[in-house]
């Protein structure tokens, strides 16, 4: 028998939407800017930049999401979530498809005051976007119920006001292509969470604000932004 010097943590999961399995979080890999935020910008000719967050930032999305400390400017972004069920290295985007276990709406929580600092600094961004409770994530739904969208619209209201809207079919690196990206990269694994981007109109948060949004086919949300950290 194994001992431990610690006892290990629970592992990670996020629900299966309609069913009482779960699927277990290993790593969450995040895409920069992959949606045009305004008519005039041009089409990138690189695949867009991306960084990590824990697994124990995933959080449900649903009920109370604790305003962090250390800001001033906690904002939003609203992205589709696309998790891996089988591994690879070096995946052509033809065949990433079939190591695509299913999707989900979630939340890239940042911030923005320190992501700002990090980039006059040259500094890394973990603080700007690696705090606890900073992806959080609606249920699973299998690719194998709904197959892999094309297309359904992605949105984020704040109050009852609309603040990002845009489609599947917008993301500048369809999944497919940031799947095989990654894989370059790093060999993906069972478990892998990987947030595609998000729309413009990323905006601040404050305590008390309510959050709709979500994904049309996959799931949607709805959160209030409490004043106390946990």
């Amino acid at each position: 028998m194994t001992s431990y010097v610690l006892p290990p943590a629970a592992p990670v999961t996020l629900a299966v939407a309609g069913t009482p399995t779960l699927f277990p979080v290993n790593r969450v890999f995040c895409i920069g800017r992959n949606y045009a935020w305004s008519a005039s910008e041009p089409r990138p000719t690189e695949m867009p930049a991306w960084f990590m967050k824990p697994a124990s930032a995933v959080v449900p999305a649903a009920g109370p999401l604790p305003y962090p400390p250390q800001t001033t400017e906690f904002c939003h972004e609203i992205e589709l979530v696309v998790a891996i069920g089988l591994g690879g290295r070096d995946i052509d985007a033809a065949q990433a498809p079939q190591h695509i276990w299913g999707y989900a709406a979630g939340l890239d929580l940042t911030r923005r005051d320190l992501q700002q600092q990090a980039k006059r600094a040259g500094g890394p961004w973990e603080p700007a976007k690696a705090f606890d409770h900073s992806a959080p994530c609606t249920p699973l739904v299998p690719a194998a119920a709904i197959g892999h969208p094309r297309q359904g619209t992605v949105w984020l209201a704040v109050n009852g006001v609309q603040r990002q809207r845009a489609d599947i079919a917008d993301l500048l690196w369809p999944v497919a292509e940031l799947v095989a990206m990654l894989s370059r990269s790093v060999a993906l694994l069972p478990g892998d969470l990987l947030y595609t981007g998000t729309p413009a109109g990323v905006g601040p948060l404050q305590p008390g604000d309510r959050l709709t949004g979500g994904v049309t086919g996959i799931g949607d949300f709805s959160m209030t932004v409490t004043s106390e950290p946990t």
